[in-house]
C-alpha cells in the first residue's frame, strides 16, 4: 500500500459549505462558473468552516478505514464506462466542497450519504454527521480490461489532483495553481470549492470536469477535458482573476518526491538503491533546447529559476523505470507515472521554477515545479491559460535526441586511487544515449561551470552492449575544481563536429551540498 503522503506545507483546505440533503436541478454552463469565479473575485475572501474536530484528529489508519462501497459508485447502476468514487472528509482534508453532475444541460448536487462509507467501528459510524459532504472523488474506467473498472484520476485537496496512465500506479501530483510556493511562510492554497462532472454518452472516451477554484488572492473557472489510456491526455483550460497580486504566480504545477536516488547518497540504514517519484526536470524551451535537471534532496531550501520563454514543454519525469533500480515490491516506484505540460498558444516571456526541499524521508512532498508568467498580475483583469496534462510512461517527454540516463557525482580521485590533496574537486559522471547512424565521427562533451569554478580533464567514453540488457551509452566524465563556499551551476552535452547529439544536462548543488561529496571515507 501506498505510505502516506504529507504536503510539505501546511495545507489550509479552506474550501465551500457541504451541500444539504436536497437540491434541485439547475441549467448549466460553463460560462456560469467563469460569471461566478469573476464575481467571487470581487468580494472579499472567507475561508469555510471546517470538520468536527473528532474527524481532524483520526490517525492515518482510521481515515484510511473509512472506504466508500464501489456498488454505490454514480453511474454505477447505468454500467458507465466512466464511474465516480466520493472520498469521505477527515485527517488531511478538513472542509467539505460541493460535488454536481450534469446531465442533457442541467446540474444535480450529489448528496452525502453515511451509508454510502463503511467505517472501522459502529461507534464512529454514529459520529458523522448527516450532511457531513465530501472531500473529494475518484474516477474509474475499465484501463486494464473491460469487466474491470479502474481509478486513473482523483480530485481531494486543495486544487491537487493525481493521474495515471494504464502502467502507472500513482505517484505525483498536478495543482490548479500555485501560489508564493518559493515563500513558504506565505504560501496559498487556493482549492477546487465546486466540481461539476459531465456525464459522457455511452461509450464515450472522453469526460469533463468543470471546477471552481477559490483562494485568499485567487478565483478560477477551470475545464478538464480527459481521456484515459496507456497514456492520460487532460485538456486544461484556466481563466483566473485576482483579488490580490501574488509574490509569485505559478501556472501548471506539479509536485513530487524525491528522497535519494541511484547516483546520489543513500540515507544510512536505507537499503533499497532508490526512492523517488520522479528524477528529473524535463523542459523544452522556445527555440526547441531540451533541458534535463537531476533533482536532489538538498541540505537547505532551494529554489532554481530557469529562463522559459514560449515554452514548448516541461514536467516532472521518472526517467528510471527499472525494478532493479529500486527494489520495492510495495511502492514500485519503477512504476510511478511522469507528467508533462504542453501549453497551448504562446505564454510569452517567463521562468520555470524549480523548488526543492529537504526531506528525512518518502512521505513528505519535497519538489515542486511551475511556470511563472513574465508580466505582473492586475488585480480586476481576466487571465486565461490553456495547456495539455500528459500522465504516463517516461515516454511522454522524450527528446529528440540523446538523453541522460544516469548522473553520479563524488570526490574527485579515481577509484581505488590515492586520496588527493585537493578537497575541492568533485567528478561528475553523466550517462547519454545518443543515436547512432550509418558514420560515426568522433564524440566530444561541452561543459561550462559558474565562475570561479573550473572543468577539467573532459572525457566521452563509449560503453556499447553492457549488462543483460545489452545497453548502450556514452559516459561524459569531467572534474571541477569548486573554491570553498561556492555554488555551483553546471551544463554539459555531447556534440561532434556537425551536431548537438544530446539534450542539454543542468545541475545546481549549493554551497552547502559540496563538501560532503568531496570527502572521500579512510582519507584525512
Amino acid at each position: 500500500m501506498k505510505r502516506p503522503r504529507l504536503a510539505f506545507l501546511c495545507c489550509a483546505l479552506a474550501l465551500g459549505p457541504a451541500w444539504g440533503a436536497t437540491g434541485r436541478h439547475a441549467r448549466f454552463s460553463f460560462s456560469a462558473v467563469v460569471s461566478e469565479a469573476r464575481a467571487l473575485a470581487k468580494k472579499p475572501y472567507t475561508p469555510s468552516k471546517s470538520i468536527p474536530r473528532f474527524l481532524r484528529r483520526l490517525t492515518y489508519n482510521e481515515y484510511q478505514s473509512i472506504r466508500f462501497i464501489p456498488t454505490k459508485a454514480i453511474w454505477r447502476k447505468q454500467h458507465a464506462r466512466f464511474q465516480v468514487q466520493l472520498i469521505s472528509p477527515g485527517l488531511y482534508y478538513t472542509t467539505p466542497i460541493q460535488i454536481f453532475t450534469v446531465s442533457n444541460g442541467f446540474s444535480q448536487p450529489v448528496v452525502f450519504h453515511r451509508a454510502d462509507f463503511t467505517y472501522p467501528s459502529p461507534a464512529l459510524a454514529k459520529r458523522i454527521p448527516p450532511r457531513l459532504g465530501y472531500a473529494g472523488f475518484k474516477l474509474t474506467y475499465p484501463l486494464v480490461g473491460h469487466h474491470r473498472h479502474n481509478q486513473f484520476l482523483v480530485f481531494a485537496g486543495a486544487s491537487y489532483f493525481r493521474a495515471v496512465g494504464r502502467p502507472n500506479r500513482f505517484g505525483l501530483s498536478a495543482r490548479g495553481i500555485a501560489i508564493n510556493t518559493a515563500f513558504p511562510p506565505h504560501e496559498q492554497f487556493p482549492a477546487f470549492e465546486k466540481f461539476w462532472i459531465l456525464k459522457p454518452a455511452p461509450g464515450a472516451r472522453r469526460i469533463q470536469v468543470d471546477a471552481l477554484l477559490n483562494g485568499r488572492s485567487v478565483t478560477g473557472a477551470y475545464r478538464f477535458v480527459i481521456r484515459p489510456g496507456n497514456v492520460t491526455r487532460i485538456r486544461v483550460e484556466a481563466r483566473l482573476f485576482f483579488r490580490h497580486r501574488p509574490r509569485v504566480l505559478g501556472i501548471a504545477p506539479l509536485t513530487s518526491m524525491f528522497f535519494y536516488g541511484v547516483g546520489t547518497p543513500r540515507p544510512t540504514g536505507e537499503w533499497r538503491p532508490a526512492v523517488h517519484d520522479s528524477d528529473g526536470l524535463e523542459m523544452v524551451n522556445g527555440d526547441g533546447e531540451w533541458i534535463w535537471r537531476p533533482l536532489i534532496d538538498p541540505p537547505s531550501f532551494q529554489v532554481t529559476s530557469f529562463s522559459l520563454d514560449d515554452p514548448r514543454g516541461f514536467g516532472l519525469v521518472q526517467r528510471d523505470e527499472r525494478f532493479v533500480n529500486y527494489e520495492d515490491l510495495n511502492d514500485r516506484y519503477d512504476l510511478r507515472p511522469s507528467a508533462w505540460v504542453i501549453p497551448r498558444g504562446s505564454w510569452g516571456h517567463g521562468r520555470l521554477e524549480l523548488v526543492e526541499i529537504p526531506t528525512a524521508s518518502e512521505t513528505v512532498d519535497n519538489i515542486v515545479s511551475y511556470w511563472v508568467p513574465g508580466f505582473k498580475i492586475r488585480p480586476g483583469r481576466e487571465y486565461r491559460f490553456a495547456y495539455r496534462l500528459l500522465f504516463g510512461r517516461a515516454s511522454v517527454a522524450k527528446p529528440p535526441g540523446g538523453a541522460v540516463v544516469h548522473t553520479f557525482v563524488g570526490a574527485g580521485r579515481n577509484p581505488g586511487m590515492p586520496c588527493r590533496a585537493d578537497r575541492h574537486t568533485l567528478r561528475f559522471i553523466v550517462d547519454f544515449t545518443v543515436p547512432r547512424s550509418g558514420s560515426r565521427l568522433p564524440v566530444q562533451g561541452v561543459v561550462t561551470a559558474n565562475p570561479p569554478a573550473r572543468v577539467t580533464d573532459v572525457n566521452v567514453i563509449p560503453a556499447h552492449d553492457i549488462g543483460p540488457s545489452h545497453r548502450s551509452f556514452d559516459r561524459l566524465s569531467f572534474l571541477v575544481r569548486v573554491p570553498p563556499g561556492h555554488a555551483l551551476e553546471l551544463r554539459a552535452f555531447l556534440k561532434d563536429q556537425a551536431h548537438t547529439l544530446t539534450e542539454t544536462w543542468s545541475e545546481m548543488l549549493p554551497a552547502d551540498a559540496v563538501p560532503p561529496l568531496t570527502q572521500t571515507p579512510g582519507c584525512p
